[in-house]
């Protein structure tokens, strides 16, 4: 028997979960997981059901339940195949290896297809892994030229998702808007909304602060401010300084993006305005 996920979104109202598994029923599909959300302030309806059972006639299945729902509803069944990732790097080594080796592994239901870097710094990382590697300096090419070749290479490969993996280059809002919102993931070297921006460790230090962390969100025209996927933070005192907040840093940032993009991966995700809804 086939598994695949199906995801809904719409207007909140009674009797949702009861007409999408009644469908299901109906089309003797069995629900193994079920997870739900409506959001009180704008009456928005979420659900992610996992189903086992014959998709042979899903187009029929999606077109029924989205007649029994609200006007305007998103119904989509994803069969969970293997998406295809497009990696941006400048010379940080640690949230790329991960990625790379939790792919090659089988732990990430991804391959990556490529890894576009703005220094050379981590082509003999990729290509160990038999990466294809493209890599524009910034200094052999003015700025929106530069992005203009970024994305030409990004759009080459056809990937579901573009990861920032401390890509510390700022988008621009033609950059952003190439991309449908939830197609960019980033990691934030810092647990947002403090310390956004550049050198969030050295704000950490002058701040003595106790607790670093990091996020991982999806990318929009306002920086750092898009809707959060998964943040996680580790205690630290008084006897680090920014470099050694940065090691420290570092383990974080490389398990909040790649949890992010399991999440995002395994359907999880809903965008809900700026924010997001993660099952």
């Amino acid at each position: 028997m086939e598994k695949r996920i199906l995801l809904t979104e719409c207007a909140d109202a009674t009797g949702l979960i009861a007409k999408i598994t009644d469908t299901c029923f109906n089309h003797r599909l069995n629900v193994i997981r079920q997870d739900q959300f409506a959001s009180h302030e704008d009456a928005k309806f979420f659900m992610r059901s996992v189903l086992e059972g014959d998709f042979s006639e899903s187009e029929k299945i999606i077109a029924e339940i989205r007649s029994r729902l609200p006007e305007g509803a998103r119904v989509s069944l994803d069969d969970g195949h293997r998406r295809r990732l497009c990696v941006l790097v400048t010379r940080e080594a640690h949230c790329l290896g991960e990625l790379l080796m939790k792919a090659y592994s089988g732990a990430l239901n991804a391959d990556i297809v490529k890894v576009i870097g703005n220094h050379e710094d981590l082509r003999a990382l990729s290509e160990k892994f038999n990466v294809p590697f493209e890599c524009y300096e910034n200094a052999d090419y003015p700025r929106e030229e530069q992005e203009v070749k970024v994305m030409e290479a990004i759009d080459a490969c056809s990937p579901d998702y573009v990861i920032l993996a401390k890509y510390m280059r700022i988008l621009s809002p033609k950059f952003i808007r190439h991309y449908p919102l939830g197609k960019l993931i980033n990691i934030h070297h810092s647990f947002l909304p403090a310390f956004m921006g550049a050198k969030p460790y050295y704000q950490a230090f002058t701040r003595g602060v106790k607790i670093i962390g990091a996020t991982a969100h999806f990318v929009t025209d306002n920086l750092d401010e898009g809707p959060i996927i998964e943040q996680d933070v580790i205690k630290v005192n008084h006897r680090y300084d920014p470099d050694t907040l940065a090691k420290a840093g570092h383990d974080v940032e490389q398990m909040v993006l790649l949890r992010a993009v399991n999440k995002v991966l395994d359907d999880k995700v809903f965008i809900h305005g700026n924010k997001t809804v993660v099952f």
